[in-house]
Parts: C-alpha cells; structure tokens; sequence
C-alpha cells in the first residue's frame, strides 16, 4: 500500500478536494492511495461537510497517543478469524460507526455496540463479550442495549446457559427502515393534532398540513420499499441456495 500513514499536507489536500467537490476515488488517485484509505479518513473525522485537516490531523495524534500505553502494557489486538488484518479490521469498524453515527444514530456507544454484533461472524455476543471486546462499563452496554432493542435493531435470546445474547441478522437495515417508516407515521399524526389546534385554513395550520401530507407519503413509501426490497432479495438469496444445493448435487 503506497504511502504509508497519511501526513498533514495529505490531509490539507483531502480537505481541498473535498471543497471542490471531487470522489473519494479522484481523490485517491490524486494522492496515489487506496480509495478506502480517504472514505475512512474523511467518515472517521466529520465526513464529507465537515472535514478539516487540521482536526483530522489532531484527532490522529491523539489516537496514537491513546493506543500507545496499551502496547506498552502488552496488549495484543484480538485476533481475528479467516485470517483478517486486526488493524484493518478496526479501522473499518471506527469507520462504520461514524456512518451509523451521522446516519442518525447518535450516541457513540450505541454504535459501537451495533457496529460489534454487525462484524461478528455469529451476529450474536453476550453483555460480558461486549465488554472484553469494547472496553468499556457494564452499564455502558446495558445502556445501549435497552435503546437498541427500543428500536428493534437488536434482539435477545437465551444460549444453552441461560445466559442472554444479544442477535443482529439479515433483517436489522429491514427492522431500522420500518422503525422509521412508523416515526415519520408518527410526526404525520402530530402535525394534525396541530392543525385542530392552530385552526384549520389558517397559514399555520396549512404549513402543519402540508407537512403531514409529506411526512405520510415518504414513510408510507418507505415502508413499502423495504416490503418489496426485502421479498425481493430473501427469493434471490432462496434461489441462490437451491441453485448451488442442486450444483453440488450434480
């Protein structure tokens, strides 16, 4: 990988490109790097709007000061399976919780939690693995699994040791499109409310109405996309396997 670590003068350039409205590829090749290299450069430092060297150079120091002490404590990575790059590995999964992140999910650790289970090959961890894996409290995963599960973007279940497991699956970007399908349902029905109050016809209650309309015709949109998206793919995914189960079979 040509380059090694990005230095600040790579990092002013992003921000250039940025400003002038160019890919991430464009960018990359500009500075010969992978392409991968600028999308988590730029996701893990206020994306594309508001990226600015000087913090994104700042940020990294101060990364590398933080991951220091550990090695010099003997801390090794965790080490993966399938023979994964431990470094590349979390690179990427700092990477996806900035976009969940910007994507609406706020909270840090409510992604991070989200980001574990996701990368997981079992798509499944108990609260004390969630822990060894994220260093951080008991009390901080209990936090962001009671908001996870609000949202069905997670779910519990019992192992052989009655211990409770927390699950993400194929569904999870299913489950997430339809909660918010029912909060845009949600806001249509509050903004009505407001037009009984603020009296029907009047300038107010008209812009409450028009938004209602709106809010009502995107969630009921996008709860019927999701429908369709999700019959759509489960029947590939079923054809897929039927087709490589009568390939082996051949």
């Amino acid at each position: 990988m040509p380059g090694g670590r990005l230095t600040q003068q790579d990092r002013q350039q992003i921000a250039v490109g940025l400003a002038d409205g160019l890919a991430y590829a464009e960018i990359a090749r500009r500075l010969d790097r992978p392409t991968s290299t600028i999308t988590r450069e730029v996701m893990r430092n206020g994306g594309p709007a508001g990226y600015r060297a000087e913090l994104a150079h700042r940020a990294t120091e101060r990364r590398t000061r933080r991951r220091r002490p550990a090695s010099l404590r003997g801390s090794e990575p965790v080490p993966q399976p399938h023979g994964r790059d431990a470094e590349a590995v979390r690179e990427y999964e700092e990477m996806l919780t900035t976009v969940l992140m910007e994507s609406g999910l706020s909270n840090k650790m409510m992604a991070r939690v989200l980001v574990c289970l996701y990368t997981s090959d079992s798509g499944s961890l108990t609260a004390s693995e969630l822990v060894q894996r994220l260093q951080v409290s008991p009390a901080s995963i209990s936090k962001a699994i009671t908001f996870l599960e609000s949202q069905d973007l997670v779910r519990r279940e019992h192992d052989e040791r009655r211990r409770d497991r927390y699950v993400v699956d194929d569904d999870l970007y299913y489950q997430s499109t339809m909660a918010s399908a029912r909060a845009l349902t949600q806001q249509a029905e509050i903004f009505r409310q407001g037009v009984a109050i603020l009296s029907p016809g009047t300038p107010a209650a008209v812009r409450l109405e028009n938004a209602a309309r709106f809010v009502d015709f995107v969630g009921e949109s996008l709860a019927r996309a999701a429908d369709q998206a999700r019959e759509v793919l489960h029947t590939n995914t079923e054809a897929t396997s039927s087709g490589t189960v009568s390939s082996d079979r051949g």
